[in-house]
């Protein structure tokens, strides 16, 4: 038998090959497969996911949102949420007068949907208080990429290792596209057939033709939609106000097990301590803003870190997670995780 990276390249290519038409045009669409771990994917089920930020002047949460219809009162005049059009009636009472309490009431029972898709019905105000705790919980969890639309159906190519089985699934909505990335394990490997039609912020649509343009449109989204945006956090502050794990490290492959352990500290001063088994070096990190983009550069001198002396591009943070990208020769990614401990 082949060897298995051998095998999966050619049965990947042969069936990729074979799901197009007879156009020679079509051959571009071969792309680069991915697993249920990789960072495109992960990305990508965010874009899936539901939307939630539209309700925030009401629910105050999002990773939630209320199901349509509904009814609310606000300043003792009620108001009927039959579409998201209606939000702007909410925002609009609430800014007609600077002096009134500008509270909403909502009408209940009504049907929370979460960021999964899982909904479950609230039947009064003290349990839609529960909830909206419970959530407020969890500030930094992850949560959906606006303003960056796929324009369905799509087709993915799947390939299982453990049955040495190739098929094909078409994705009709984003909560299909959601579930079946959910439902990916370990030894399934996919392919998105390319070109996707996608509609950014600005209502724009474009062909995204590989993978690597499609996380760079993901890019675009976090950065400039707004919605992505509610919260704005200063970079250095973040880096240097807490200790970090490295929780995901990819060069060729993931080489994510080599850096297990590790703790990294970053000073003002622009010195950085990695501890693991109670063994530290000392290095040093730079970072500034070239032509709008976030740049962080590592130099430590020991073999194993100095693997990580890379120009890194920050692609998005939180009060929790680091997450930096390097194009310039492969893909590269490396990820930091606020220490638990």
């Amino acid at each position: 038998m082949l060897p298995f990276q051998k095998y999966l390249s050619i049965v990947l290519v042969l069936f990729l090959f074979g799901c197009q038409s007879d156009s020679e045009e079509q051959n571009d669409y071969v792309q680069g497969t991915v697993t249920n771990t990789s960072p495109l994917t992960t990305y990508l089920q965010r874009v899936a996911m539901v939307p939630t930020v539209q309700d925030n002047v009401i629910d105050g949460s999002t990773y939630c949102t209320i199901k349509l219809p509904y009814t609310v009162t606000v300043n003792n005049t009620q108001i009927a949420l039959t579409t998201t059009a209606d939000y702007q009636k909410v925002i609009d009472n609430i800014n007609a007068d600077a002096y009134d309490d500008d509270i909403v009431k909502i009408t209940f029972p009504v049907t929370m949907v979460y960021y999964n898709y899982i909904q479950k019905v609230i039947p009064n105000e003290t349990e839609f208080k529960e909830l909206i705790d419970y959530w407020n919980m969890y500030p930094d969890l992850l949560s959906k990429i606006n303003g960056l639309n796929i324009n369905y159906p799509i087709t993915i190519n799947t390939y299982n290792s453990a049955n040495q089985i190739a098929g094909s699934v078409s994705i009709a909505s984003d909560q299909a596209f959601f579930n079946f990335i959910k439902n990916l394990n370990a030894s399934q490997y996919i392919a998105l057939q390319y070109p996707i039609s996608v509609t950014d912020y600005n209502n724009q649509t474009k062909a995204i033709t590989n993978n690597s343009e499609f996380e760079n449109a993901i890019k675009y989204a976090i950065d400039y939609c707004p919605e992505n945006n509610i919260t704005p956090l200063d970079f250095i502050a973040t880096l240097t106000g807490a200790s970090w794990d490295i929780t995901y490290y990819f060069a060729d492959s993931d080489k994510t097990a080599s850096y297990n352990g590790y703790c990294l500290v970053f000073a003002n001063d622009q010195s950085v301590v990695a501890t693991k088994n109670g063994i530290s070096e000392t290095g040093q990190w730079q970072s500034s803003v070239q032509y709008g983009v976030r740049v962080f550069q590592l130099t430590f001198s020991s073999p194993e870190l100095a693997k990580l002396n890379t120009s890194w591009k920050l692609f998005e943070f939180n009060n929790s997670i680091i997450r930096f990208r390097n194009v310039s020769n492969g893909t590269q990614y490396l990820y930091f995780e606020k220490s638990k401990s």
